[in-house]
């Protein structure tokens, strides 16, 4: 277990539509190397993933994103599915979250789809990217750099592609909230 990740806490921005694996395999990795991770959404109750081309298990909300502190947290997990991260990039508050971590400069995982929430932020411009490859051109067309990689990194954005990349994608994000913060040179515009 990583020393440095103990007692960090990760907020994992959700709606309904997350991907399960994408949601549930990182927030474990996180949770065994030490962090402590909150699930956040617009949604209150409970959020509902989807595995195996339908509906999966719903899991519990611990915070909504209107009363979350972006302050009280040293990360941010944003797993994709096409749904989730669709409802989020166009939700003010949500979008207000995903913008304090970018301009504080605090590490970001994005993976699958998750990282529309940075397109939508126009947060990606001369960042280098990847994602599921239907995000290519909304990447590159928010002046972004996208690649074909299993995990990339970027000034403590990691990025993954989707769910085989799991292992990979978990151990950089690990490794990105050890080192803690990073020179935000990405501000998302008001």
């Amino acid at each position: 277990m990583s020393q440095e990740s103990q007692g960090k806490r990760v907020a994992v921005l959700i709606d309904n539509g997350f991907e399960h694996s994408e949601m549930t395999e990182p927030r474990k990795a996180l949770d065994d190397a030490g962090a402590q991770t909150i699930l956040v959404s617009p949604s209150e109750g409970e959020v509902k993933g989807w595995k195996d081309k339908d509906w999966g298990e719903s899991f519990h909300v611990d915070q909504s994103i209107t009363s979350a502190d972006p302050e009280s947290f040293n990360a941010l997990l944003l797993p994709g599915g096409v749904l989730n991260p669709d409802k989020l990039r166009i939700n003010s508050d949500a979008m207000r979250f995903v913008k304090s971590f970018v301009n504080s400069g605090k590490p970001i995982g994005a993976i699958c789809h998750g990282p529309w929430s940075l397109v939508a932020g126009r947060a990606v411009s001369d960042r280098t990217l990847t994602s599921w490859p239907s995000l290519k051109t909304d990447i590159q067309n928010a002046g972004g750099n996208w690649v074909d990689e299993e995990v990339v990194v970027d000034n403590g954005v990691v990025t993954s592609r989707n769910p085989g990349d799991i292992p990979a994608f978990s151990a950089k994000l690990i490794e990105e909230i050890s080192e803690g913060k990073h020179t935000p040179e990405h501000a998302m515009a008001a």
